[in-house]
C-alpha cells in the first residue's frame, strides 16, 4: 500500500464519520502527514469525486467568505473504504510476520 493509498484511506475514513469541508480534511491529514503537499491531498479529493467515491456540495460560508465545499462518502466510497481497510490490515499482518512493528 503506497502513501497515496494511505492518504485515500484516511480521507475516506474521515468522511465516513461525517461530511467535511476540504480545508478541514486537509488540516487533519497535514497534522498526521506534515510532509504531504496540499496539492496532493486536493488531487486525491478530486480523484475520489471523479471515481464517484465521494460527492461534493456547497455548504455554509466560512469566515464570511465563499460557500465551503463539503465532501461526503457515497455507497461506492464505503465499498472502497472497506477494500482499502482490508489491504491495510493485510499489509500490517505481513509486516508483523516479518517482525516489523
Amino acid at each position: 500500500m503506497l502513501k497515496k493509498d494511505l492518504l485515500e484511506l484516511c480521507l475516506l475514513h474521515l468522511m465516513s464519520r461525517e461530511d467535511q469541508y476540504g480545508y478541514e480534511l486537509l488540516r487533519q491529514l497535514h497534522a498526521a502527514f506534515p510532509d504531504t503537499q496540499e496539492s496532493a491531498i486536493y488531487a486525491i479529493l478530486r480523484g475520489l469525486c471523479r471515481e464517484n467515491y465521494t460527492e461534493r456540495y456547497h455548504g455554509g460560508t466560512g469566515s464570511g467568505g465563499p460557500a465551503r465545499k463539503y465532501y461526503r462518502l457515497t455507497e461506492a466510497g464505503q465499498n472502497r473504504l472497506a477494500t482499502l481497510l482490508e489491504e491495510w490490515r493485510s499489509l500490517r499482518k505481513a509486516l508483523s510476520a516479518l517482525g516489523i512493528q
